[in-house]
């Protein structure tokens, strides 16, 4: 591939959840438009793995491997870039906590707390955190994956629904805050059904092979980011 056919040649993309799934695809794909992509993920193994594939296709990427939802994490990684980078260009919100599918009367605490801890807690801190180096971009760009469920309540999901519809509800005010002090563009992607972890744990019985795998909708992220947007922007991936 050369210069002309990496449309983010130059630009730093972080990718949270990039050791798997959509996230994984993702920072493959954006690696392979020509951005450096930082990989933040909890399992250093999984994440040098990916790394290992963006490198031996000529790509450009660095781990970080946190616990977003550890006090003072997203801080301590926003300084560290900082520290290295002078903006951020591109940030992908792909991490997520699948609680158990229980009746909303019936939710385990401890795993609707993770949720909220990761799905709700975790994105101010890292919109809090790298406001100044999205800010600084030339036109950076928030994406976040959501699901159905966070509009269309449905049996089962409620912990799941209602904190994807937080996390909605902060990427939505801050888009509308930003959008007229600055370039930052925000969007929110349902990617639909994907083949991922979090979907054979939601739907044991279900085919792998009746639903897309999430390449597809790394490239369809990648060819947004190339395209412009306006905020808020919203679409799903079939």
């Amino acid at each position: 591939m050369t210069d002309m056919q990496k449309p983010l040649a130059g630009q730093t993309a972080l990718v949270t959840g990039a050791s798997r799934g959509i996230g994984a695809a993702t920072a493959k794909a954006l690696a392979g438009a020509g951005a450096h992509v930082i990989l933040v993920a909890r399992k250093v193994k999984a994440l040098e793995a990916v790394e290992d594939e963006i490198h031996a296709l000529g790509g450009s990427s660095t781990i970080a491997p946190i616990d977003l939802t550890e006090p003072d994490a997203v801080t301590r990684l926003a300084s560290a870039i900082a520290g290295r980078w002078p903006t951020l260009d591109i940030m992908v919100l792909a991490a997520a906590y699948l609680p158990e599918l229980t009746p909303a009367s019936q939710m385990e605490p401890k795993q609707f707390n993770q949720a909220l801890l990761t799905n709700v807690v975790a994105t101010q801190a890292l919109l809090a955190g790298f406001d100044p180096l999205l800010r600084r971009a030339k036109a950076g760009r928030i994406i976040g994956l959501t699901s159905s469920v966070a509009a269309a309540p449905r049996p089962y999901w409620g912990a799941y629904g209602a904190t994807k519809a937080a996390f909605e509800n902060l990427l939505a005010t801050y888009a509308a805050e930003v959008e007229r002090l600055s370039p930052l563009r925000v969007a929110i992607i349902d990617p639909g059904a994907t083949r991922t972890e979090m979907r054979a744990r939601a739907y044991p019985g279900e085919d792998p092979a009746t639903v897309k795998p999430p390449e597809v909708v790394a490239d369809r992220l990648v060819a947004l980011l190339t395209e412009g947007f306006e905020s808020l922007h919203r679409e799903r991936v079939d």
